[in-house]
């Protein structure tokens, strides 16, 4: 009998939770709604989704509750080409969900899910360490205290390891406020490898107003990543300055365009691209996003959310 070999570490791990979405099927607020759709969002689960288009082998790990929404979360993410090998399923906790109310912003209703119960015995069996990038968010630390203690045993394995880590400060003013999250996503961003930051996500935080002040605060990580919106993005690394303009779009609706941005970046620098060409990477996916209700595009998907 020939023994199985274990599949390969992904090139790409990433870490955090993904909720089940529900969404009005046009700009109607949520008061009025009586048509919805049921989708997923997920910030690292995104970027995982993304770099599996992009040819790039993906996994995510997280929670979800052990319950139909959990598992139609699953499905969802694994029908794009994402190894979800190391999920797992809580039987006493929920699945996330969340409401996107037109015109007012998004209603959570998250606390207490199967993914804020993650501790850093969540990704022991996970081989950070073999990957070529593990890419964590600002979201995570903020869902409870043992999330911050599983983000911070995270850092302290891949640091010490040939991967890098990836950090979107990804900053979520429904789970913390900026005084608070400022100290604690400039520490963490601070111990990272490669960090993206939106700039007015870092003046909210930080009071900087250039991609230079941004750099100043952040003089550790090898690859700092500042996005200015619809002007374009800047690349500060040892090798100096690489800015690229954003592709001009008519913009559908913005959400995900920051996971596609870093994944499209994140997927270029794992084939080996240059600063320039891993920018304009991003810029692609972000485009294509900024063109959809949808948070990932062009996935082959064999499982319809709608």
């Amino acid at each position: 009998m020939a023994l199985m070999t274990p599949a390969a570490t992904p090139a790409l791990i990433a870490i955090g939770e993904t909720m089940l979405l529900v969404t009005p099927r046009d700009a109607t607020p949520l008061a009025d709604a009586d048509d919805v759709r049921l989708s997923i969002g997920g910030a690292e689960s995104n970027v995982a989704a993304h770099v599996a288009i992009l040819g790039e082998s993906s996994a995510w790990v997280s929670r979800l509750g052990d319950e139909v929404l959990g598992h139609r979360v699953h499905r969802a993410i694994a029908s794009r080409g994402v190894d979800t090998r190391w999920v797992g399923f809580d039987a006493d906790a929920p699945t996330g969900v969340y409401f996107k109310d037109p015109g007012s912003g998004v209603r959570y209703y998250r606390a207490g899910s199967a993914a804020s119960r993650m501790t850093p015995d969540s990704v022991a069996a996970v081989p950070l360490e073999d990957a070529r990038i593990v890419h964590v968010s600002g979201i995570t630390p903020a869902l409870s205290a043992s999330c911050a203690a599983m983000i911070e045993a995270v850092i302290t394995r891949v640091s010490a390891s040939p991967a890098l880590l990836s950090f979107d400060v990804n900053h979520r003013a429904a789970l913390w406020s900026a005084s608070d999250a400022a100290p604690a996503l400039l520490a963490l961003a601070n111990r990272a490898d490669i960090v993206f930051v939106g700039l007015d996500e870092a003046e909210t935080l930080w009071g900087c107003r250039t991609a230079a002040d941004v750099r100043t605060l952040l003089p550790s990580p090898a690859h700092v990543v500042v996005k200015d919106g619809d002007v374009g993005a800047t690349e500060f690394s040892a090798d100096g300055v690489v800015f690229a303009p954003a592709i001009p779009t008519e913009v559908v609706e913005a959400v995900g365009a920051g996971d596609a941005f870093a994944a499209g970046y994140l997927a270029g620098m794992l084939q080996g691209r240059s600063p320039q060409e891993s920018l304009r990477a991003g810029h692609e996916r972000a485009h294509l996003v900024l063109q959809s209700t949808e948070d990932v595009v062009g996935a082959a998907q064999t499982d319809a959310m709608g």
